[in-house]
């Protein structure tokens, strides 16, 4: 059915694996840069606006008819715009995971090429293949996985800050626009050539995406990423 696989694939209940990742927020509290509701909607906003500005571009240009060799770099460049080793590992591991709950519900031709170029596929890139798969179009892959990249960070948020939840959906709801935003720029670019996506940056996220690598092998964290 046209447009439910965008909507799973959103679901926190799909057995992806993204529960166990944080998306960043879990070091961002540890080192008190998110301590409330207002902290944490300035996080999202900049987590939506660069890694998952990039994330759902990549989503949407996978969603996109491609071939072997369109995927294939697609991988590539998703690898560049990822400059953190920690974050590569991190969308690959979710990316691994999810394969398998993909495979049963959504077999294709296009599934089984992304995985020849990669068995670890990208997580965006998982998502955008299957949604286009399904019929939808690339939006729908872009704003699939623009709202898991601040969805999973604001879930960790109230498991690891004990905010109120009521108040943690408001400032997701907030963020439409700037996902809207995300959305168009992503269906815009989605046929056009990989080298051409976005790549805005992200130091922060990126370095304390390497220090919660770090700090997981000295303790047990909540969540791996």
């Amino acid at each position: 059915m046209a447009g439910l696989a965008s909507l799973v694939l959103a679901d926190a209940r799909f057995p992806g694996g993204g529960h166990v990742h944080s998306g960043g927020l879990e070091e961002a509290a540890e080192r008190g840069l998110v301590t409330g509701t207002a902290s944490l909607h300035a996080f999202l906003r900049g987590r939506l606006r660069t890694a998952g500005r990039v994330a759902a571009c990549a989503a949407a240009a996978a969603a996109h008819p491609s071939g072997p060799d369109r995927l294939g770099a697609l991988d590539a460049a998703l690898d560049a715009r990822t400059p953190s080793l920690a974050q590569r590992e991190a969308s690959r591991a979710q990316g691994r995971a999810a394969l398998r709950a993909v495979r049963a519900a959504w077999p294709s031709p296009a599934l089984d090429a992304l995985v020849a170029v990669h068995r670890r596929p990208h997580h965006p890139l998982l998502v955008g293949v299957v949604v286009g798969a399904a019929g939808e179009p690339p939006a729908a892959a872009a704003r699939c996985v623009g709202y898991l990249a601040v969805s999973g960070p604001a879930s960790a948020a109230v498991r690891l800050l004990g905010l109120d939840p009521f108040a943690v959906n408001a400032a997701i709801v907030a963020l439409g626009d700037d996902l809207d935003a995300v959305t168009d720029e992503a269906a815009a670019l989605a046929g056009g050539d990989p080298g051409d996506l976005p790549a805005p940056g992200a130091p922060l996220l990126d370095l304390m995406a390497e220090s919660h690598v770090h700090h997981h092998r000295e303790r047990v964290r909540l969540f791996a990423s």
